[in-house]
């Protein structure tokens, strides 16, 4: 069995250089302070590395999000199998780095997992064209999105990349209360940016006359970039900040390389349905729907999720447990 470190591993996705985010050596040492333990698993040029929760007294779930890398998926299971034994595992659950439907390559390797399963990561998003010129992006998106940015700037906010996560977290703190969702811990957000190298993450705030007003923590990997965490504050709201505060993390990521944005989490429904109804509903995702539509990203769907099952009596009693967590409110 082919078990690398954290850094042995960042070494090899080297060689992968459009790895998914989620799938990086970083995202790996975060998840571990929280809870998850990383292990990633290799096999010739093919890898992934699987992340494994302690579910019950002795049991755990192994989960790749976002992967595995390389193209020899076949080969690589029988690895990655071993180690979610030695990890007693119940199941594995993999998430591939693909739009559905997943090509006919990939399921031919899906040999023992059963599609269909529910998937931890939004299933559907709106990813930003970061190709041309400024105007060009500028361009793509919706008229009232520019008037905003263009609006934001006349009165005066700016955005500047910053180290005050504490600012950030304070910003958190007034949005989950205001739209009622769940948001992480302060010390989840400071590791976060601590955990990935300058190049890869930014963290910017909009201020008006030195007031944090909105702030969002991006990352960028290989050509493709990811809006993870946004928040605003209740002040000033009238000045637009969120919207500027986008366009620029668009530009940092621009200058970075990247040629994509995705704003990372959409309602799972067709267009149609999204445009019919955006304007009645505001429950969960569909509450920032009309504002990351603006931008001008193209929907996208990911491929769904696979699951291998070890134990299947395990697995029934694990889904009863979660089923009554969802059910009593608590989250995941």
């Amino acid at each position: 069995m082919s078990i690398l470190t954290l850094d042995a591993w960042e070494r090899f996705t080297a060689g992968h250089p459009q790895a998914h985010v989620l799938q990086s050596a970083a995202w790996g040492a975060l998840k571990r302070t929280f809870g998850w333990r990383p292990v990633p698993v290799v096999h010739g040029g093919s890898g992934a590395l699987v992340l494994f929760r302690r579910a019950l007294p002795g049991v755990s779930v192994g989960y790749v999000p976002k992967g595995p890398l390389g193209e020899d998926w076949a080969g690589l299971w029988p690895e990655i199998h071993a180690a979610c034994r030695r990890e007693g595992a119940v199941f594995l659950k993999v998430e591939p780095d693909a739009w559905e439907p997943l090509d006919e390559k990939r399921r031919a390797q899906m040999n023992g997992f059963v599609e269909g399963a529910a998937t931890i990561q939004p299933r559907r998003t709106l990813v930003v064209d970061l190709s041309g010129s400024e105007a060009d992006i500028l361009g793509r998106m919706k008229q009232k999105t520019r008037y905003n940015i263009k609006l934001a700037e006349k009165k005066g906010v700016v955005v500047r990349q910053s180290e005050d996560v504490g600012a950030f977290n304070r910003l958190m703190a007034v949005t989950g209360a205001r739209d009622d969702f769940g948001v992480h811990t302060p010390a989840y957000y400071q590791k976060a940016f601590d955990c990935f190298p300058v190049q890869e993450r930014a963290l910017l705030l909009a201020e008006y006359e030195g007031q944090p007003l909105a702030g969002v923590m991006v990352f960028a990997h290989g050509e493709r970039s990811w809006y993870f965490y946004g928040a605003s504050s209740d002040e000033e709201r009238n000045r637009m900040p969120t919207y500027l505060v986008q366009w620029e993390a668009m530009r940092w990521a621009r200058s970075h390389g990247c040629t994509t944005y995705d704003l990372w989490g959409v309602p799972d429904e067709e267009e149609e349905v999204l445009e019919a109804q955006f304007e009645h509903r505001s429950v969960g995702l569909w509450g920032v729907y009309r504002f990351k539509r603006g931008f001008g990203g193209k929907l996208q769907r990911a491929a769904s999720a696979w699951e291998h099952v070890y134990h299947p009596t395990l697995y029934r009693l694990y889904q009863w447990w979660t089923g009554r967590r969802q059910a009593g409110g608590e989250a995941q």
